[in-house]
């Protein structure tokens, strides 16, 4: 399975960007980084088990295979270590032997694309059974009770606002942009965030005199786009890096007489609006929430208001299975999150006495978005490092934005953006 560097008569495979700072696992943070430090223990049998199903499955879609078809490859550098971490912990520590250093890509987005587009492959059906024995419930502490909402958003969202806007485009926008063509170049992506935003001020109907609610403030770019159409706006965080620069953005726009920045939780909201905004902040309310977020969406609503919700979806399979995993995301990105259904959507919508009146989805453009941030991620490596954040940070940030990457392009994830109305069709 060991894939040696290619060399001439041999293929090279496409490179999307500079790759990830190399890391020796004996150099570790094991303090910051227990489980990427030390490979875990697993017994013989789980370790041979992983080592034939990996085998067949990498070999099957030719990533090991130099001098094959072109595509990307996956270049093994401690196979013990990177079996020994999948026959204990599953997908876990099949990222987590990406952050070891145990293996590399120089297309890793490629790779996890061709992985996820045969996720269903790649373990045989019979095998599929027993997924018990490779994945780990999620942690208890991870629940969003309010006390564990605001600690798992500030474990994400408080990193450092620098590290955000080493990556992200100058309107700080963190969720899929809406372009025009692709692939979108890189001078598009504020411009594409503005029509996204614009988009879903539009569903909601909101203009001058407005009553917006926004739950999930981001760092206040819908809220700065919604105030210039003259609305009033609320809008709701967690997250008190969040908070401190959006209230600083909207002071220097001059708006912060139409905009109120509230350290609060979506199921404290207070007051009737005429639009309620909501993007992409359903992801880190948890299954167990969703009825009292889209309560809370129904109760913010004024008489004939309307809701525009952005939201990224996964197969309605898929989410049961992930919803009673501990994963990768779950554990290094995003602690208590869950990506719902449509299906899952629609029914807890519709228990709470919303009717969606629209559902458009654009999941092509999240790939390129994502593409995007991970291409200026990488670039800013310098400033990332100056700002504290380790090698081993750094892989994992550039694994999991590869990895969201891939869940778009293959098909596994999509965006929708949705309007809601109360009761009937409006």
């Amino acid at each position: 399975m060991l894939s040696p560097p290619t060399g001439p008569g041999q293929r090279t495979a496409r490179a999307t960007g500079s790759t990830a700072p190399a890391v020796r696992r004996t150099e570790v943070d094991a303090e910051r980084w227990p489980d990427v430090a030390r490979p875990p223990s697993a017994g013989a049998a789980r370790t041979a088990i992983a080592r034939h199903l990996v085998s067949r499955a990498l070999d099957r879609l030719g990533l090991t295979t130099p001098d094959g078809p072109a595509g990307p490859l996956l270049t093994l550098h401690d196979p013990d270590a990177f079996h020994r971490r999948i026959g204990r912990d599953g997908l876990i520590g099949f990222g987590e032997s990406y952050l070891a250093g145990e293996w590399d890509s120089d297309d890793l987005a490629g790779v996890l694309t061709l992985l996820a587009r045969h996720v269903d492959e790649l373990v045989p059906a019979p095998l599929r059974r027993l997924r018990g024995l490779w994945v780990s419930a999620r942690p208890a502490a991870d629940r969003n009770t309010r006390a564990g909402a605001r600690e798992n958003i500030q474990r994400h969202y408080d990193l450092s606002n620098d590290l955000f806007a080493a990556f992200l485009d100058p309107t700080l926008s963190y969720s899929s942009a809406l372009f025009t063509g692709f692939p979108a170049p890189a001078a598009a992506l504020s411009e594409a965030q503005h029509r996204k935003i614009d988009r879903l001020l539009d569903l909601a109907r909101v203009g001058a005199g407005t009553r917006l609610l926004e739950i999930g403030t981001g760092w206040g770019e819908l809220a700065l786009r919604a105030a210039a159409r003259g609305a009033h706006v609320t809008t709701l965080t967690l997250s008190a890096e969040q908070a401190d620069l959006a209230c600083a953005r909207i002071a220097a726009a001059g708006l912060a007489d139409r905009v109120d920045v509230q350290l609060r939780d979506y199921r404290d909201a207070e007051g009737r609006h005429d639009a309620v905004i909501s993007v992409e902040m359903i992801e880190a309310v948890g299954a167990e929430y969703w009825p009292s977020y889209f309560a809370a969406l129904h109760r913010a609503l004024a008489p004939g208001g309307r809701i525009a919700l952005q939201s990224i979806t996964m197969g309605h399979r898929q989410m049961l299975h992930t919803a009673a995993t501990h994963t990768f995301i779950s554990k290094y990105v995003f602690p208590g999150g869950l990506i719902p259904s449509r299906r899952a959507l629609a029914a807890h919508s519709a228990s709470a006495g919303l009717h969606t009146v629209a559902d458009h989805g654009y999941g092509e453009h999240y790939a390129e978005t994502l593409r995007l941030w991970r291409e200026r991620f990488t670039a800013a490596r310098p400033a990332v490092t100056a700002l504290g954040f380790d090698a081993v940070f750094q892989r994992m940030w550039e694994f999991y934005l590869a990895y969201s990457e891939a869940g778009f392009r293959s098909g596994y994830l999509d965006v929708r953006q949705l309007l809601l109305t109360e009761g009937t069709h409006r």
